[in-house]
């Protein structure tokens, strides 16, 4: 190791432990710069301990998300904004979908107690899932599903709650609406799709020809192959539509929309993205539909709802592929390619 990255492993275990004195240590992956899945590092880092209202979770599995590669990258710029380090990372270890065992809890936790499963969305609190261990606020965890392995729980939590409050809190989603889900066969899309059937509406699934027979498994009424036909050609209409693969210009799309309809922008190009967020008020005067740009709110009250969904069989999680911890960038790479049907998962 050089001595940058003995000093970077400093900041590390002093992000991950502050002044603390752990006595053990854990690997994780690092970052010291932003740029490509190259830029991370495998390395022994020192073991956190709970404070007084933290949960110490040994990390089963984690999941890989677009958040975690935009960190890793630092774009678009921002990313960096939000999460602190203009011009290098001041968050050390990334992941932000995990789910594990409790090993320790502070003082003032009453949820949880060793021994528990737990699944959880670590954006709002400093990520670090991809690694042994991980500290975060119980307000963070739910129960994990008790019908779920911990690759299977931890494919969920990031992807579930973005297709959740897109479809409940940006959409206003009624039963016996019609739903159009672009990107359904990705990580978000995939439980879009799940969701608004199991809330009894009527849904169609945008996809490509390799991922129709997984989009058809999730249960879409109708499903449109955009490799054979343009989507803005057909002459359907629907009360909302999930844009889970946002890479055209929002307005293209709201001619599909019923008036008053809704259209949420979820995932997809910067571009697109900063379209909706600043113009999206402008474009709901000008078209007559409303555009949404979606900013996810992790919460333990709805990852119960989505345990709920879960245990009943009402929803389940797609795995792609699985990686072990040292392979993360080989993962990063692969979600960075827009071919994954469901999740990527890291195997701790």
């Amino acid at each position: 190791m050089t001595s940058s990255n003995n000093v970077a492993s400093v900041d590390a275990q002093a992000a991950l432990g502050g002044d603390r004195v752990p006595h053990t240590m854990m690997k994780a992956i690092v970052q010291y710069q932003y740029g490509s899945p190259e830029v991370l590092h495998l390395e022994q880092v020192t073991k956190p301990l709970p404070q007084a209202n933290e949960v110490l979770v040994r990390v089963q599995a984690a999941a890989v998300n677009a958040g975690d590669w935009h960190l890793i990258r630092g774009t678009p710029f921002f990313i960096r904004l939000m999460f602190g380090g203009l011009f290098k990372p001041t968050i050390a270890i990334p992941g932000m979908d995990m789910a594990g065992q409790v090993e320790a809890v502070g003082e003032n936790v009453t949820q949880f107690k060793p021994g528990d499963g737990v699944f959880g969305e670590l954006s709002e609190w400093g990520f670090g899932a991809f690694a042994e261990y991980v500290c975060v606020p119980e307000a963070a965890l739910a129960p994990q599903p008790t019908n779920l392995t911990f690759e299977q729980a931890a494919a969920v939590p990031g992807a579930a709650l973005a297709a959740l409050q897109a479809l409940r809190d940006c959409g206003q989603l009624q039963a016996g609406q019609r739903v159009l889900v672009k990107g359904a066969s990705g990580g978000v899309g995939s439980f879009a799709v799940q969701i608004a059937k199991a809330w009894d509406a009527e849904v169609t699934g945008v996809c490509s020809t390799a991922k129709v027979a997984m989009v058809r498994e999730l249960g879409a009424d109708h499903i449109i192959d955009y490799c054979q036909m343009e989507l803005t050609q057909q002459r359907e209409q629907y009360e909302l539509m999930i844009d889970a693969a946002a890479y055209w210009s929002v307005s293209d799309y709201l001619p599909l929309l019923k008036p008053e309809g809704t259209y949420v922008m979820v995932g997809g190009s910067t571009t697109q993205f900063f379209q909706a967020l600043l113009f999206g008020s402008w474009l709901s005067k000008r078209s007559g539909r409303n555009v949404e740009c979606l900013t996810t709110k992790p919460n333990s009250a709805d990852l119960d709802l989505i345990r709920e969904l879960l245990e009943a069989g009402k929803i389940k999680p797609y795995i792609d592929r699985t990686y072990p911890l040292n392979e993360v960038p080989a993962a990063i790479r692969r979600l960075e390619e827009r071919q994954v049907q469901g999740k990527v998962v890291i195997r701790v």
